[in-house]
C-alpha cells in the first residue's frame, strides 16, 4: 500500500473530491469542478490560490450535526463555490489497510461567494428539512458588532490569505492531519511560525503540544483549528511576512528565467 505519509510536499489542490468513499489503496485524486475556489499550478506542483473578487467573501455557514455532505450539495446545486476539508483516515478492511475519507471538520461549510448570494441561500425554501430545522445558517462574528444594529454580530468572514492557509493544510493527504479545540492543546509562547520543509512546507501558525507531540495548528477562527502532523523544530522559521514575500519573488524571477 502506498504510504500516504511519504507523499511529495505539495499538497493535493482538491477542494472536494467528491463524497466520501471508500478510495482503495491510495487516496482519492484532486476532483476540481465549478464549485471550487481557482487553483493555480507552477513547476513545483499544484498550489492552492483564490483569486481575489469584489463581491466575493468567505463565510462560514453553521451545518446541523453530521449533514454536510448534504449542505455541500445543496450550495452547489446553487452554484456556489463551496469548500469541505476531509479527513484521510486508515482503516482495515478484510484483513487489507485501506484510506477512506469523511468530512474533517462536521459542524462548517465554507462558502465563497458575494453576501448577497449568501443570504439568497439561506431564504431558500428547501434549506429546512422535515423537522422544520435549519440546514444551513450563518456562523456570526462575536468579537464585533453590525454598524446599524450594535447589539447584533455580523456573519463571519474569512480573508482570502487565512483561508488559502487553511485550504492548503486541509488538502494534503496525511491522516495525522486532525481538528483540535483550544482545550486540548498547549501554544509554545505563541509564536507564529512557517513550516520550512516536507509535505506542510509554506503552513503558517502557532507551534503546540498535542497528544504529547510537536504539532503546528491553523486557528481559522475560534471553533476551528486544525493541527498538522508531528513537526520536528528544524523545519520551522519563525514567521517573518517580509522574509516569505521576498522568498516568493525569489521564486517567481527563478521560474520567469527558466521559461
Amino acid at each position: 500500500m502506498e504510504d500516504i505519509t511519504k507523499q511529495p510536499p505539495t499538497a493535493d489542490a482538491s477542494l472536494y473530491n467528491g463524497q466520501p468513499t471508500d478510495t482503495g489503496s491510495s487516496c482519492p485524486s484532486a476532483g476540481l469542478t465549478s464549485c471550487t475556489p481557482s487553483i493555480s499550478k507552477d513547476k513545483g506542483g499544484v498550489s492552492v490560490e483564490n483569486v481575489p473578487s469584489e463581491n466575493k467573501q468567505w463565510f462560514v455557514l453553521r451545518v446541523t450535526y453530521g449533514r454536510v455532505l448534504k449542505a455541500k450539495a445543496l450550495v452547489e446545486a446553487k452554484g456556489l463555490e463551496c469548500y469541505v476539508p476531509l479527513r484521510y483516515k486508515e482503516v482495515r478492511k478484510q484483513g487489507k489497510k485501506r484510506i477512506i475519507t469523511e468530512p474533517l471538520i462536521s459542524s462548517f461549510v465554507f462558502v465563497h461567494a458575494p453576501a448577497e448570494q449568501v443570504a439568497s441561500l439561506l431564504q431558500y425554501k428547501n434549506i429546512k428539512d422535515l423537522e422544520n430545522r435549519a440546514l444551513l445558517s450563518y456562523y456570526y462574528d462575536h468579537t464585533s458588532h453590525r454598524e446599524n444594529a450594535p447589539t447584533k454580530n455580523p456573519p463571519l468572514v474569512i480573508t482570502d490569505t487565512a483561508m488559502d492557509n487553511f485550504i492548503h493544510l486541509t488538502s494534503i493527504k496525511n491522516p495525522h492531519i486532525i481538528p483540535v479545540t483550544s482545550e486540548n492543546i498547549k501554544y509554545k509562547l505563541g509564536d507564529e511560525v512557517v513550516i520550512a520543509e516536507g509535505e506542510f512546507k509554506d503552513i503558517r501558525g502557532r507551534v503546540a503540544r498535542i497528544a504529547g507531540q510537536q504539532r503546528v495548528v491553523v486557528e481559522l477562527f475560534d471553533g476551528c483549528l486544525v493541527a498538522t502532523a508531528y513537526i520536528p523544530k528544524r523545519a520551522m522559521e519563525m514567521y517573518n511576512e517580509h522574509k516569505i514575500v521576498s522568498i516568493c519573488m525569489t521564486d517567481k524571477t527563478k521560474t520567469y528565467e527558466s521559461q
